[in-house]
């Protein structure tokens, strides 16, 4: 300081752009916050055109291709430096990642643009984002997270050919099926990796003999069985061999859950958040099954048990434990933390299971996403502080 004067602070050096998850994490918070609540007022005043064109196409791709990636950027982005022994994504080049993801969810929102432009501009944050994830592990050489990256690249071609098919007037749903097949498959991958080895931190400092299975052939089958079956279904969604498919998935990561030793985590919601999430991807996974041949649940309310249940508490999980921890703060639940698992988990539960109990469908619909979506804000509310100051141990 001189004269009196502070020093400005460039914009690169702001604490928000020291790590991947403070940006995306904020950033994704608030759009789930207002995405729903706004696709519920679109239905209820009748508003017909956004820049995906219909309502729900909107909704379905701002939920897959807009929510869900910047949670995954602002994980993967974090955990990079751990795999690659490389610097952490910062500065200049995180800010150019996040104004390329939130210029994406402008000009779909609006329909002001020529769609063609707003489709571009939505594809180039996947593709980039692919781009910089394999640059860090071909450089750090970090071969064993290679399926990260091909997962992340996958997910970018079904972005490119949901706005393909919406260019082209195409009646398809098969891109909105495979970016919720690689939903699941990362899910798989990377909720079989932070649930046990979480769980098993907490289980050493509480000093109990059991210990989470470690990764075996049972896990690389039950990723298998995932990815396959997730896939057939994405092109074949009614018949049996899906069906079987996804059921035996389902059963396989239910006893893959099971070697992990959840229930003995329930006094650290922030441990058993992460087992109640993959809980949930299990029940999506058979629920899912059950749809292909025709039993239980219509595929509607099943793949919301995927994306309001499984997705929405395993997203939350990851987010409040990374941000306690990455900005020096005690990793522990606090009620408000608790109030969070609770509103998503409450928004899931109604949205996938009120329709089979025969509630008012605008009420149904309006309360689920509240209670789910105000979780998303409550987040913001009580975490985006952490994530826009300083650490406690700078």
């Amino acid at each position: 300081m001189r004269d009196g004067i502070e020093p400005r602070v460039a914009v690169a050096d702001w604490p928000v752009l020291s790590y991947g998850f403070r940006p995306f994490f904020l950033g994704a918070a608030l759009f789930a916050g207002l995405a729903v609540p706004a696709w519920i007022v679109m239905l209820a005043v009748g508003i017909g055109s956004t820049g995906l064109g219909a309502p729900r196409e909107w909704h379905v791709h701002e939920m897959l291709f807009g929510f869900l990636p910047a949670v995954i950027t602002g994980f993967v982005l974090t955990a990079v430096p751990n795999w690659t022994d490389r610097p952490a994504i910062k500065g200049r080049l995180l800010l150019t990642l996040f104004t390329l993801w939130f210029a994406g969810r402008i000009v779909l929102a609006l329909s002001w643009f020529p769609p063609l432009l707003s489709a571009a501009v939505d594809m180039v944050y996947l593709l980039a984002l692919a781009l910089v994830l394999w640059r860090e592990i071909v450089g750090g050489k970090s071969w064993a997270h290679a399926p990260i990256a091909v997962l992340i690249s996958l997910y970018a071609v079904s972005n490119v050919l949901f706005h393909s098919a919406a260019l082209n007037g195409a009646a398809t749903d098969v891109p909105e099926r495979m970016a919720l097949a690689l939903d699941m498959t990362l899910l798989t991958f990377i909720g079989g990796r932070v649930t046990p080895n979480f769980t098993r931190e907490f289980l050493v400092q509480a000093r109990r003999p059991e210990k989470p299975a470690r990764f075996s052939q049972l896990d690389m089958a039950a990723i298998g069985f995932v990815a396959f079956a997730s896939t057939l279904w994405a092109i074949f969604p009614q018949g049996a061999m899906a069906g079987w498919g996804l059921i035996l998935a389902g059963a396989v990561n239910l006893v893959r859950l099971a070697r992990w030793y959840g229930w003995l985590t329930w006094r650290e919601p922030l441990v058993f958040v992460l087992h109640w999430g993959y809980a949930w991807l299990t029940l999506a996974l058979l629920l899912l099954g059950c749809a292909a041949l025709g039993l239980g649940l219509p595929q509607e309310d099943a793949v919301h048990a995927l994306t309001t249940g499984a997705v929405g508490v395993m997203t939350l999980g990851i987010m409040t434990r990374a941000s306690l921890g990455h900005t020096g703060r005690p990793r522990r639940a606090d009620m408000a933390t608790v109030a969070m698992y609770g509103l998503v988990t409450c928004g899931a539960i109604i949205r996938v299971f009120g329709p089979s109990v025969g509630l008012p469908t605008n009420a149904l619909l309006s309360v689920a996403a509240l209670s789910w979506s105000g979780a998303y804000l409550f987040f913001a509310l009580v975490y985006g502080p952490y994530l826009l100051r300083p650490s406690l141990d700078e």
